[in-house]
């Protein structure tokens, strides 16, 4: 599993805004699998998590981003270590702009990444998010993906709204397993992320 904001996975002492707790969920059951945490680039974050040009950030680099992922770091995990290499055991996860580039990653690279864990993503960063969808997913090359949506109700006034949204138009086009969690009184914070993730990585892993 390939994570962002390594910053923020495995030691509150190395995070900017508390931890997930990855090694201690992990550590208690049986399935666990390696997880890659890639940091983020500090003051780089809101572009190299995101594809599209934005006014406010600049230009996005989470292509680039993606396609390191994909041609420098899975092919030197998968030489270096026990992995199963396949699509079917291959799973991204991120939150807020991890949430969003993670999201791409699904929608980039359906033959790499299986398994998509998209926790209260920055949609507000794509513009027109059903055209996107339309003109990257299709159920020929989506379809046997899995996906896994969660948003709070304590987020933004319409994260919630937005999630359904991108969930309804993900199996319309996609064909793929979607799963859409929301907690009404889940903020958008480590906290409540670190307490969402062992539902979504028993969800990922069933």
């Amino acid at each position: 599993m390939y994570m962002h904001d390594g910053q923020n996975l495995f030691d509150e002492a190395t995070s900017f805004s508390g931890e997930w707790k990855v090694d201690e969920t992990l550590d208690s059951i049986s399935n666990a699998c390696i997880v890659v945490g890639i940091d983020n680039g500090g003051d780089k974050r809101m572009t190299e998590y995101n594809p599209n040009d934005t006014e406010q950030f600049g230009k996005g680099e989470g292509r680039q981003y993606l396609e390191f992922i994909v041609r420098t770091l899975k092919p030197f995990i998968d030489k270096n270590f026990r992995t199963l290499r396949s699509k079917r055991n291959t799973i991204m996860a991120g939150s807020s702009m991890g949430g969003l580039i993670t999201f791409y990653a699904g929608l980039y690279y359906p033959k790499v990444f299986g398994k998509l864990g998209i926790l209260s993503p920055s949609l507000w960063a794509i513009k027109d998010v059903e055209s996107e969808i339309k003109k990257l997913a299709k159920p020929k090359t989506h379809s046997s993906q899995r996906y896994f949506f969660y948003g709070g109700g304590s987020e933004n006034k319409t994260m919630v709204s937005d999630l359904k949204n991108v969930c309804e138009l993900m199996e319309k086009h996609t064909k793929a397993e979607i799963e859409m969690v929301v907690w009404p009184e889940g903020g958008h914070n480590e906290l409540t992320w670190s307490n969402v993730f062992p539902t979504f990585y028993h969800w990922i892993t069933r």
